[in-house]
This record gives structure tokens, sequence and C-alpha cells, in this order.
């Protein structure tokens, strides 16, 4: 009897899944799109300030350098820089 009930909870869970991903398919691009145009407005913030752009938040967008530092190279071409536009870190 616990095997049964065992192999239905298995099943059920399978079509869970199934209509999940079903449902969540046709919207995964944009919602995966949307978040990566969020997390470049908020890195042009941070970096904005060794870009040249006059950052007022500047002191505490200081503090996330060292985390955003890994995502860099691949931020920076993908907002159409060949080369790294920080003086002081070079990544290409």
């Amino acid at each position: 009897m616990a095997f049964r009930t065992e192999k239905a909870r298995a099943l059920w869970d399978q079509i869970k899944q199934f209509y999940d991903e079903m449902y969540f398919a046709p919207y995964r691009r944009t919602m995966l799109k949307e978040i990566r145009n969020e997390e470049d407005v908020f890195k042009l913030l941070a970096f904005s300030e060794a870009l040249g752009i006059p950052n007022p938040v500047s002191y505490y967008t200081l503090e996330l350098m060292p985390f955003m530092l890994e995502d860099f190279h691949e931020w920076h071409q993908r907002m159409g820089m060949e080369k790294s536009p920080l003086d002081g870190f070079k990544c290409c």
C-alpha cells in the first residue's frame, strides 16, 4: 500500500512539473531578458563613478565592486565597449 502511495505521489509530482514548465516556458525568455536589463542598469549605476559619471551614492556602491567584478567583462561587451572602460582594471 505504501509503495502505491509513493508511486502515485511521484506521478503527481511529474504531472505538476510538466504543467509548470508548459505554463512558464513562453515567459522564461522574457523574464530572463528583463532581469538582465535590470542588472545592467544596476551595474551602470555601480560603475558610473569609475566611468566618469557623477554618482551621488558612490560610497555605497563602492562596497559592491568586488562582487560585481566577476561579471564585468561580459557586461562591458554587452554594452558595446570592446575594451574595459576602467583604467585600473584590465579584463580583456
